[in-house]
């Protein structure tokens, strides 16, 4: 494919018109403040506005992925379920530990209709471990909207596709390109990084509109055919060479118009919010025995991980332990900005009473059917050691 291939004449001046990029950019910020509804349709920059012509950048950034790029499960096929199902489970998590995660999911729910018909718990207890579960029902929810409206076909254009539970700006363009070559930009954590540098865009990005500048310069740097690899490109080249931390500038094929390295600003771009700062807590779970059975409780709306199983984290109404509490072991986790350290304890129940709506008793070896809380698991894990 021709790298020069744009919405518009490639810019042929060898020159950086940075002062071009940041009246264009101004005015990009400007309609973004203006008008903060989500565009359907991105309309490119004019190429002369870029502040380098764009063949510049496309042709050694495809070049560099040809040789390059990760070779990743759900890039062999350009089935809109199987990019779907990864771009879901990308957010937030890193792509090593979804690989895995990806395989199963899909041999458990090889189809949209069988993600669409399956019970939620379900869906739930094959997405453990990945964390955010709100990502797995909308999953859930999305596919039967996509059974039940659609016929199980994936809609092309990312109007449509936003129309689904969970599929926001990013998802529905990263389906679109990809899966069936639609002309649409992205803006992910790589390849904003990319871009931001390549520019010298340096103003603050703490809110999505604060972004507009980049998604204008995605769209006006967009191949006509090939979006999809031009798109995986930029997130592969942030995620290997133009990293956040120790970018590899010296083995950066576009480091002769990286703006922010002729600035010698990289790393202050791009310029992203502070980290929350992490807060410390402490707890202690309760493993409730009663004639071999044990209680776990389902977590309640605004609690974290609602709906998920977990031991209880103090006695509940109505149950009363019997001798002495006994020590099992700790459970250290991470959440949402917490570190927790867990103490887990043992009692006895002299009597076993009616599970209320939200509780269950069972027997040890069923809580592997369980879609439970990450810290649950590896309480159940103290208690069933290998």
């Amino acid at each position: 494919m021709d790298g020069t291939e744009n919405g518009g004449a490639v810019a042929t001046s060898g020159s950086l018109p940075t002062a071009g990029w940041n009246r264009h950019r101004a005015g990009l910020q400007v309609a973004a403040d203006t008008n903060r509804t989500d565009r359907r349709r991105l309309q490119p920059a004019d190429p002369a506005e870029l502040p380098w012509p764009a063949a510049t950048v496309v042709r050694p950034l495809l070049a560099w992925y040809r040789r390059a790029g990760r070779d990743l499960p759900w890039r062999r096929s350009r089935d809109p379920y199987r990019i779907w199902i990864s771009e879901v489970m990308l957010q937030q998590t890193q792509v090593e530990r979804v690989r895995d995660y990806f395989q199963r999911f899909l041999e458990r729910f090889p189809t949209v209709s069988d993600l669409a018909t399956s019970a939620e718990p379900d869906v739930l207890r094959a997405w453990e471990g990945l964390g955010y579960y709100r990502r797995a029902r909308q999953l859930h929810a999305a596919a039967g909207q996509l059974v039940s409206q659609h016929g199980g076909v994936f809609p092309e254009t990312v109007g449509e596709l936003r129309q689904l539970p969970g599929i926001g700006r990013y998802t529905a363009a990263a389906i679109a390109s990809i899966a069936f070559d639609q002309p649409e930009p992205i803006i992910e954590a790589n390849s904003r990084r990319v871009l931001a540098r390549l520019a010298g865009y340096d103003q603050p990005l703490v809110q999505p509109r604060d972004e507009e500048p980049l998604w204008q310069l995605a769209a006006a740097m967009l191949p006509r055919r090939a979006a999809g690899r031009f798109n995986q490109a930029l997130m592969d080249f942030g995620a290997i060479i133009c990293t956040a931390a120790l970018p590899r500038c010296t083995a950066c094929p576009l480091a002769a118009v990286c703006i922010a390295r002729q600035q010698q600003r990289v790393a202050e771009i791009p310029r992203l919010p502070a980290p929350r700062a992490i807060r410390r807590l402490q707890e202690t779970a309760i493993v409730l025995r009663h004639r071999g059975r044990l209680l776990v409780e389902r977590r309640q709306p605004g609690e974290w991980w609602e709906g998920l199983w977990d031991f209880p984290r103090q006695l509940p109404e109505g149950i009363e332990t019997v001798g002495r509490r006994r020590e099992v072991g700790d459970v250290r986790y991470t959440v949402t900005h917490h570190q927790v350290s867990c103490r887990v304890t043992a009692s006895d129940v002299s009597s076993r009473p009616r599970a209320k709506r939200h509780q269950r008793w069972v027997r040890p070896n069923e809580l592997a059917a369980l879609a439970m809380t990450a810290p649950g698991r590896r309480i159940a894990q103290l208690l069933t050691p290998p």
